[in-house]
């Protein structure tokens, strides 16, 4: 199966790309994350992503447009369920270019993080695939998540304390 990864983050991406392949799929990187704030930070994640797709051998496609504006507005009119719109929206582009490739299937790595709406994404990722004629592939990877992280460590990479979005790192400060 030709699987379409979309990935937030390089460190995010370990697990779910080994998990995947020992399942017999052909993985593709693909990185569309207009949430990132700020942009140094999108920068950074972009960046030590690309030197572990070297690598790891994994092909990848980066959508390097930066939607900020989009996402905020977005993310704004949904207020408190704001991930909802950003789940959407990146999903809506994966599947996009799922289909422009040829793809058989889709999936995430905020399949992996345990701070991440799985029902919800599981939900929006099957609405659009029905729509895209293109699979959903949902894995809880959350069991892999230490396992991530060690080899993240390892491997040096720069892991970021946040999901990404100036909510998120907003609320990252409120908690403390």
């Amino acid at each position: 199966m030709k699987v379409l990864l979309h990935i937030c983050c390089a460190p995010c991406s370990i697990y779910v790309i080994r998990q995947l392949r020992n399942e017999g799929a052909d993985v593709s990187g693909y990185f569309y994350n207009p949430n990132i704030h700020p942009y140094r930070e999108f920068q950074k994640r972009l960046t030590t992503l690309e030197d572990y797709a070297k690598t790891s051998l994994l092909p990848l496609t980066i959508d390097k447009e930066y939607c900020l504006e989009d996402f905020l507005r977005g993310a704004l009119d949904y207020g408190k369920d704001r991930c909802l719109f950003c789940y959407r929206m990146r999903l809506e582009r994966v599947f996009k270019q799922a289909a422009q490739g040829g793809f058989d299937g889709v999936t995430t790595t905020l399949l992996y993080s345990r701070y991440q709406r799985h029902d919800d994404i599981k939900s929006l990722g099957e609405e659009i695939a029905h729509k895209a004629d293109i699979s959903f592939i949902y894995r809880d990877f959350r069991k892999g998540w230490q396992e991530g992280i060690e080899e993240s460590k390892a491997l040096n990479m720069y892991r970021q304390p946040y999901c990404g979005c100036v909510f998120s790192e907003k609320e990252r400060f409120e908690k403390k």
